[in-house]
C-alpha cells in the first residue's frame, strides 16, 4: 500500500489490487467507491495497455499477427487492460511501475499521484519497449453516488460527438449526436470541464487534454467519468492513442 496524507487529503493506493486508489478522502468525505466483489467495479484504477473493451479479445501487431487477450470480465471481449488486476511496484512517493505480461512483454507503464493544494494530479506513461502492439490509456474513477452529506451525484458533461454502440455494447465506429442519459458510452469533441457534483457537499472538476471520454451512469452505487487517449476497441476502429495521459481532479465545495 501507498499512502498520501497531505492537508485535506488522505489517500490509500493499493499496489497489489491494480495500483488503484482504494480510498480517497477529502475533508473527511470518501470519494472512492469501496470493493463490491469484482475488480472492475470499485476504486479509481488505471486502464493500460488498453482502455475499455477489445472486441473478441484479439489484438494484432503491425504485421497483422493476432494475439489472444484474457476475456475474464466481459467474455468474449477483453476489458480494461492488465493494469487493474496486476501488482505494481513502488518506485517513489506516489509513483509505481508495472512491467506488462505477454503478449505485451517488454512494455512497461509508470503511474504517478500528486497532491496540489485541493487537487490531485494523476498521470500515466506507457513505454512500449520492443512491443509493437497497439496501446492506449485511460483512467477509471468510480465516484460514489451518495456522500454522507449533500445530494446524490450529478454529472456535468457536454460533448458534441458520441460513438454509436452495437448489440455487444461496443462502439461500431459510427459517430452520432449524444443521446440522453443513462450512458455507457464513448464521447469526443468535449466542451467545457467535466465534473461530478454533490450539491450541498462537494464537486470534482476534471481537467484533462484526453481526446476521448467514457461516461458510465447506469450503476446504482456509482458514476464514472473516464478520460482516455483513445476509445474502446480503438485498434479495430483504426484509432491510435497517445502513450501518456494526465488528469487534474480539482475538489471544491458543492
Amino acid at each position: 500500500m501507498q499512502f498520501i496524507d497531505d492537508a485535506e487529503f488522505q489517500i490509500a493506493i493499493d499496489l497489489d489490487q491494480g495500483g488503484r486508489i482504494a480510498s480517497l478522502k477529502w475533508r473527511d468525505m470518501e470519494f472512492a467507491l469501496p470493493f463490491r466483489g469484482e475488480a472492475q467495479t470499485w476504486g479509481w484504477y488505471p486502464m493500460v495497455p488498453w482502455a475499455g473493451r477489445i472486441r473478441g479479445a484479439i489484438i494484432k501487431n503491425s504485421a497483422g499477427v493476432e494475439f489472444q487477450l484474457p476475456a475474464i470480465f466481459d467474455p468474449p471481449h477483453a476489458l480494461h487492460g492488465f493494469g487493474f488486476t496486476s501488482s505494481w511496484r513502488e518506485i517513489g512517493a506516489g509513483r509505481s511501475l508495472l512491467e506488462l505480461p505477454a503478449p505485451y512483454g517488454g512494455a512497461s507503464v509508470e503511474q504517478s499521484f500528486e497532491v496540489l493544494d485541493d487537487a490531485l494530479r494523476w498521470s500515466m506513461e506507457y513505454d512500449p519497449g520492443k512491443c509493437d502492439l497497439p496501446a492506449w490509456l485511460g483512467f477509471h474513477p468510480w465516484f460514489p453516488r451518495d456522500l454522507e452529506s449533500g445530494d446524490g451525484a450529478e454529472l456535468e458533461f457536454k460533448a458534441l460527438t458520441m460513438l454509436e454502440r452495437d448489440k455487444d455494447g461496443i462502439p461500431s465506429g459510427a459517430r452520432i449526436e449524444p443521446t440522453p442519459q443513462p450512458w455507457d458510452d464513448a464521447f469526443t469533441d468535449i466542451r467545457g470541464v467535466p465534473a461530478v457534483i454533490w450539491e450541498g457537499a462537494a464537486r470534482i472538476d476534471i481537467e484533462s487534454d484526453a481526446p476521448w471520454w467514457v461516461v458510465y451512469s447506469e450503476d446504482h452505487d456509482g458514476v464514472c467519468l473516464e478520460p482516455m487517449t483513445a476509445p474502446p476497441d480503438a485498434a479495430n476502429l483504426g484509432i491510435s492513442g497517445e502513450h501518456y495521459i494526465e488528469a487534474l481532479f480539482l475538489f471544491s465545495e458543492g
